[in-house]
């Protein structure tokens, strides 16, 4: 068959994403802080943004502007104003310009601005803390070194991680020294050691808990030596062998254990300089009058209205053909980014409506009532796509009566209602497994089909493995562990 090179038409339908939908989907999924960012560099960016002081005068023709409303921001059927899409040359900016000055802030139920006083300090958002390395540094130089046990001793501070441990073998780094007496090594690492926080530059959990025992101000020669010797059959609760081991009664060793536990297993957590991260609510919930009202936290979002100054430009027409060109595309902008702020306000306050309608019992009693819910379900209740749902609770926080959450915190699959008992959710389950194993016997503690058993017979059916995964998500030991 021959081959040959040919001319044709083919049509065909494909699914195009605009840079405005990227937008618009991209606010959706941003925190409060980051759109008020977004926001800041928009107005920087375009001229036509400008922001409003105080009260907007209503615009000429609000019916108008209710016809320029664009659908809700889903990825399925936002669509933008028909400027965007339309002819340059057909449209009548004139009209347009007289007939739109909107502002972002149409959410309903809108929370008022607080007081600065109510806001973190400065100073609490911009410092900087100290690392471990740098406070250990800053005790080091207080001593009256040569260079090269300096030199040694930062070197071993520079490989300490932020447990406190050594991430480099010792021999490593004496090797690579100007010290050839080992004695003198151990001598500086045991300097670094004792300084504070103490024990950090340990290389293995009993030498640091070895450290900190014996600096402890009435010193336990039963403590150092299980630490040195029966750590491991301490963390098995075998108080018999380690008794045995050591002729003591199985008292003294829980005495011991005792002080054991009050050391810490990681020095180096109690210096850290991570910043502090500060969570601001997207949502507000509030109870008034017996019911809970939702608000959308409109705080620190600017009021945005198209330039009076170009659309006067607009309208006098005589500006060049570029320059128009430029203030068109800049309008194009700033009234798409309008839109968008006002349909994801709306989404999340529709969002989070639904929620608070379905969460009631969780609202008056606590976590212990929460009802198992997925994101499909408040889609089918809002008229949106499980995605767009998925877009708007990323990353976002409702502030309730019983304390602040994660809106994903609200959505858990239920369990136990497929062999004939009643739906839970997930959260729920851990806090009556964490119940029940705080009200256990210590000498006859609840195995996890016990606990299977026992919430069998509230009519909660989970399997004895489902028990132990949730145990362990909440770092809750085995019954083997926990038996005194």
């Amino acid at each position: 068959m021959a081959i040959k090179m040919h001319q044709g038409l083919k049509q065909t339908q494909s699914l195009m994403i605009t840079p405005q939908l990227q937008q618009a989907i991209k606010l959706l999924t941003l925190t409060h802080l980051e759109m008020t960012t977004l926001i800041s560099q928009e107005m920087v960016e375009n001229p036509m943004l400008e922001e409003v002081d105080g009260e907007m005068d209503a615009g000429p023709a609000e019916d108008t502007r209710e016809e320029m409303e664009t659908q809700e921001a889903t990825a399925e059927n936002f669509s933008g104003p028909e400027l965007i899409e339309g002819s340059k040359d057909t449209f009548d900016w004139e009209s347009y310009s007289e007939s739109f000055n909107s502002s972002s802030s149409s959410s309903p139920n809108m929370k008022e601005a607080t007081s600065p006083d109510d806001l973190p300090s400065y100073e609490n958002m911009v410092s900087k803390g100290q690392s471990l390395q740098e406070h250990l540094e800053w005790q080091l130089r207080m001593e009256s070194l040569d260079t090269d046990y300096l030199n040694f001793c930062l070197d071993l501070i520079g490989n300490i991680d932020d447990d406190g441990y050594l991430e480099v073998p010792f021999d490593e780094i004496v090797a690579r020294s100007n010290i050839t007496d080992r004695d003198e090594a151990l001598g500086m690492l045991g300097l670094v050691q004792h300084l504070d926080p103490v024990g950090c530059g340990a290389q293995n959990l009993e030498e640091c808990l070895g450290i900190q025992a014996r600096m402890l101000e009435e010193r336990s020669p039963l403590v150092e030596l299980i630490i040195e010797r029966n750590l491991k059959d301490l963390e098995k609760k075998d108080y018999a062998k380690i008794a045995k081991d050591f002729g003591v009664s199985k008292d003294k060793v829980k005495d011991a254990e005792l002080i054991i536990m009050g050391l810490n297993p990681k020095p180096g957590r109690l210096i850290s300089s991570e910043e502090t991260q500060y969570v601001v609510p997207d949502i507000f919930v509030a109870e008034v009058g017996g019911e809970f009202v939702v608000q959308v936290n409109d705080e620190g979002v600017p009021r945005l209205r198209i330039s009076n100054l170009y659309k006067s430009l607009i309208k006098s027409g005589q500006s060049d053909a570029e320059a128009k060109e430029f203030v068109q595309d800049k309008l194009r902008a700033a009234m798409w980014l309008i839109k968008s702020i006002e349909n994801r306000q709306k989404t999340i306050y529709k969002v989070a409506n639904s929620i608070v309608r379905t969460q009631q019992e969780f609202f008056k009693k606590g976590p212990a009532f929460l009802k198992p819910m997925i994101l499909k379900d408040i889609a089918n209740e809002i008229g949106m796509h499980e995605s767009t749902v998925s877009r708007v609770t990323t990353n976002k926080f409702m502030h309730t009566p019983i304390g602040t959450f994660e809106l994903k915190y609200f959505f858990n699959a239920g369990i136990g209602g497929k062999n004939g008992g009643i739906d839970i959710a997930g959260e729920s389950l851990k806090l009556k497994i964490k119940e029940m194993i705080g009200n256990e016997d210590p000498k006859r503690p609840l195995s996890d089909q016990k606990i299977s058993e026992l919430l069998s017979t509230k009519d909660i059916v989970v399997a004895r493995r489902t028990v132990a995964k949730y145990r362990e998500m909440m770092g809750i030991a085995p019954s083997s562990k926990r038996k005194k």
